[in-house]
């Protein structure tokens, strides 16, 4: 570790001695550079950014593992491991079921979480963050224009923590390889995307209770982790996926000057990918039950999911966008062996394809930015559709205020359908009611008072994993009553000269269906920082510190075979402040972040802070990386 500290604090000066050399020769060639603002990120929407080399508290919030602000989740104590929600957000819709393990899904790119580029030059981003013990975490992207039509990008993404505590080694394999083209006249434009990943975590059970006890004690025999038990240290679950992707479009007809109003568009997606969870273990663990095998348990779950769309656009400047497509879905879902009981049997496969329809609407007319869309399965063994409706407002271009509905109605997970394990008990095929969620959401903008978001979701046939009463492990149930949740958050942020107050709370309540959504009524994060350049304002440095607390509840449990949360009614965690302390640093387009968190647990002689049941977060720790970008 000190050696890893020399080294960038080496690389931090020769940096820092580097940007004067490089000041002082600018002044002499004064060579012009392409605007930041030329080089453009492409979301799968086909929403257009730019490249952000900025220093923000807002930049600081998602310099983790998950590259976004994580603000509304809990971490466990090893990077690369699950996720517990301090908050919920149900905004998916999805017409299909969604593949087992989403605990595992945190860091799993989606359709939606890949860009696209188009750069005037050569564009490379590196990202590295310590991790924990024998650990590194480095992301490194390429991109570059061949010409000005078409653009490839490259990128890896390899992550490896050993972890505090025993067996708890995680690892991340991530390669995305983009293409990006249009022809010469415009008229016509390919997005494209291959990506493999791989997401593997070692598993524990967490604590004996015997541990958690030692642990919330600070017995000073157990500051090093690696001598509290642990309930096992001979499993492991996977992640795994494989994806093509191509989105392409063409101008039937297109706008040739401003007098011309009709723009007609046509395009297809076509997306193949292929999943697997898989949890392995030596021997069997008698909490979860009786097992069909005495060593070498293992099971693995499969997903095959090809999408094939069509769709027209057409735009006119007094009637606006109107998008309509039609979809096919081919699904195979399941294992290898059917399971044969006394009274029942449980199939190894749910396949099957599925027919949809849909559209959107999106119009500009005063001020007022008016959208929906909507889609539903027009046959096939899922019945599912989803409305959403919306409209907002900018007020003197220093306000904005937007609303919108929306309803959803889909099947539960395919784990809550179908799922195999070599443990008796984790064996089960249901045939669930559609989840049927009703959502209006309220949100005003304004730097100059504040943001705030009021959202209010309705829930029938809510689906979760629960213990039942006499039984030892989760198994998967709906609930027979309504959830009603209403989330109100607000944000703002403060500044006097070269001080800063970024301040976010958020208050939230299951009105009805308590005992299924568990959650803290609220959540509070602080930041105070000053900023101020030094040295010539070559270098740009950010100090302060970060308070996050979230009021005690009864936090969901983690289940090691599944890769799933689950209800629990026994133990009350949270009530716990943490506090990071940070200083961050820019010179020309380098970022260095150091950050010594949840430092407050240094001065406890008691430890109450956990991410799931037996499973606690993270001990005092310092931890510093780097955003570098290359412009050539």
């Amino acid at each position: 570790m000190y050696k890893t500290f020399l080294l960038f604090f080496f690389l931090f000066t020769s940096v820092f001695v580097f940007s004067q050399n490089e000041e002082g020769k600018s002044k002499k060639q004064k060579k012009e550079k392409p605007s930041i603002t030329l080089y453009k990120i492409v979301s799968a929407r086909l929403d257009t950014t730019y490249v952000d080399t900025s220093l923000t508290i807002k930049r600081d919030y998602k310099f983790n593992y998950l590259r976004k602000d994580n603000f509304e989740l809990q971490e466990f104590a090893n990077i690369g491991q699950p996720y517990n929600f301090l908050a919920y957000s149900f905004e998916n819709t999805n017409l299909k079921p969604l593949f087992a393990a989403q605990a595992q899904h945190f860091n799993y790119k989606e359709i939606e979480d890949v860009n696209y580029f188009h750069v005037p030059t050569p564009l490379t981003e590196l990202y590295y963050r310590t991790a924990f013990k024998q650990g590194q975490q480095l992301d490194a992207f390429f991109t570059i224009n061949t010409s000005e039509q078409f653009n490839f990008s490259v990128s890896y993404r390899g992550i490896r923590s050993l972890g505090s505590y025993q067996h708890q080694r995680t690892a991340t394999s991530d390669f995305m390889f983009t293409t990006n083209f249009h022809s010469k006249n415009k008229r016509y434009n390919i997005i494209t995307h291959v990506n493999a990943q791989s997401l593997s975590n070692e598993q524990n059970g967490g604590l004996t209770d015997e541990s958690v006890f030692f642990f919330q004690n600070g017995n000073s025999d157990f500051k090093d982790r690696g001598r509290l038990d642990v309930n096992f240290e001979d499993a492991e679950n996977e992640l795994k996926g494989f994806r093509v992707y191509a989105k392409q479009e063409y101008e039937l007809i297109t706008k040739k000057d401003s007098t011309d109003q009709n723009r007609l568009v046509i395009g297809n997606i076509v997306s193949f990918e292929d999943k697997s969870y898989s949890y392995t273990q030596d021997n069997p663990f008698d909490n979860y039950g009786e097992s069909y095998k005495t060593s070498g348990l293992w099971k693995k779950v499969y997903l095959e999911d090809f999408n094939v769309q069509g769709y027209a656009r057409f735009e006119n400047d007094f009637i606006g966008n109107l998008t309509a497509f039609i979809g096919y879905t081919d699904y195979n879902y399941g294992y290898d062996t059917k399971l044969i009981l006394d009274d029942e049997e449980i199939t190894n496969r749910l396949k099957g394809n599925l027919l949809q329809a849909g559209a959107s609407y999106k119009k500009t007319y005063k001020g007022f930015e008016l959208y929906g869309d909507g889609a539903f399965n027009i046959s096939g063994d899922y019945n599912a559709n989803y409305l959403t409706a919306g409209a907002s407002y900018n007020i003197n271009n220093k306000h904005k205020v937007s609303a919108e509905i929306k309803t959803h109605s889909t099947a539960p997970n395919f784990n809550f359908l179908l799922f195999q394990s070599d443990y008796i008990n984790y064996n089960w095929q249901n045939d669930f009611n559609n989840v049927k969620t009703q959502q209006l959401k309220v949100d005003f903008n304004s730097e100059k008072i504040a943001n705030i978001s009021i959202n209010y979701t309705g829930i029938n046939d809510y689906a979760y994993f629960t213990i039942k009463a006499n039984d030892s492990t989760p198994t998967p149930h709906q609930y027979s009553d309504r959830v009603d949740y209403v989330k109100i958050k607000a944000q703002k942020e403060i500044r006097y000269k070269k001080f800063g107050l970024d301040n976010t709370f958020l208050f939230q309540k299951a009105l009805s269906g308590e005992e299924v959504l568990k959650l803290p009524q609220f959540i509070t994060r602080n930041t105070l920082y000053f900023e101020d350049q030094w040295f010539k304002k070559a270098l740009f440095a950010q100090m302060g510190v970060s308070f996050k607390y979230f009021g005690a509840f009864e936090m969901n449990a983690y289940d090691s075979v599944l890769g799933e949360f689950y209800v629990q009614n026994e133990t009350e965690l949270g009530g716990y402040p943490q506090f990071d302390i940070f200083f961050n640093a820019r010179v020309q387009q380098i970022r260095f972040y150091f950050k010594y968190e949840n430092f407050n647990a240094l001065f406890s002689d008691t430890n109450d802070y956990f991410s799931a049941p037996n499973y606690p977060y993270r001990d005092a720790v310092f931890r510093f990386g780097i955003v570098w970008n290359f412009f050539m």
